[in-house]
């Protein structure tokens, strides 16, 4: 019997998977073969097949190697291979290490990571990663071999969330460090000083850096769908406070929601991909408008 591939974009099923490399698999081929039943057929991330040319196709796409062999005109219906540059990076502050139903915002990052990385190996583009919090911990460069992959999954599979954020000061130093032009993908609960974080943004679309940022939020962080008077801790700080959260609600909620949307019109005025993710939420989500994004790269 041929295996739902589907079943594994649902966060909560991957978060009892242990191991990343089979997660990545999973995750990558059940996005594709829900593509495959949608009317999205353009974006396929490796070359499919050939089909005979019909009058009206865009020239560019015939296989000239095809005509020469059989002298009849066939069009490549996809392959799609660059030199692109890609930069994974992860956001490993202690606010990362949340969860309210089962699965922490770290996980659910990393499993994004470890299937943005499988996909774009498949793709023949180099990708590497960065994991940081208040500073960089660790810097994989980008490579295009198959190989790498095992690398970022281990890497990836060692990460441990500490530390407060710093945002602003990473980018800056990521951009400065980068110098080819390359896709920047960032993901985070951007849980910092949202002008400094879209100032270091900034700085790598300067650098003329194509930028997705993927921001990741717990259901409860959105919702404060808390019942019960609670003391409540900060993960970073260790500051506590104890409320009923049946009172602060709805002013939660409005600061959540009126930072959600500085993030988006930032991001927008920045010419920078923004892309909300609630850890709830199936993983195709996120890849479908990474495959968007590269499309329009492309």
């Amino acid at each position: 019997m041929t295996p739902d591939y589907r079943l594994y974009l649902n966060p909560q099923l991957v978060s009892k998977l242990s191991r990343l490399d089979i997660i990545a698999r999973l995750v990558v081929e059940g996005f594709i073969t829900g593509l495959h039943r949608s009317p999205y057929h353009g974006f396929s991330v490796e070359f499919a097949e050939n089909r005979q040319y019909m009058p009206g196709d865009p020239t560019r796409y015939i296989d000239w190697k095809a005509y020469g062999k059989s002298e009849r005109l066939f069009v490549k219906t996809f392959e799609e291979e660059t030199n692109l540059k890609s930069y994974l990076l992860l956001d490993a502050s202690g606010s990362m290490g949340f969860s309210s139903e089962g699965i922490s915002k770290i996980q659910y990052a990393s499993y994004l990571a470890a299937a943005l990385t499988y996909l774009m190996l498949r793709q023949r583009d180099a990708v590497g990663l960065v994991i940081f919090d208040s500073r960089i911990r660790s810097y994989i460069p980008p490579r295009s071999a198959k190989s790498h992959l095992s690398v970022i999954l281990k890497e990836l599979a060692n990460t441990e969330t500490s530390s407060d954020t710093k945002m602003e000061a990473v980018f800056h130093q990521l951009a400065e460090r980068i110098k080819r032009r390359g896709l920047i993908i960032v993901i985070s609960d951007l849980l910092d000083d949202a002008d400094k974080v879209l100032f270091g943004l900034r700085h790598f679309r300067h650098r003329k850096h194509e930028v997705i940022v993927f921001h990741l939020l717990d259901p409860r962080e959105k919702d404060f769908g808390f019942e019960q008077e609670a003391r409540f801790v900060d993960i970073e700080t260790g500051e506590e406070v104890r409320a009923d959260p049946r009172l602060i609600r709805q002013e939660y909620c409005s600061r959540v929601s009126t930072l959600v949307e500085r993030y988006r019109r930032g991001c927008r005025e920045s010419l920078v991909d923004y892309v909300p993710i609630s850890t709830d939420e199936d993983l195709d989500t996120a890849l479908f408008r990474y495959l968007l994004k590269r499309k329009r790269l492309g």
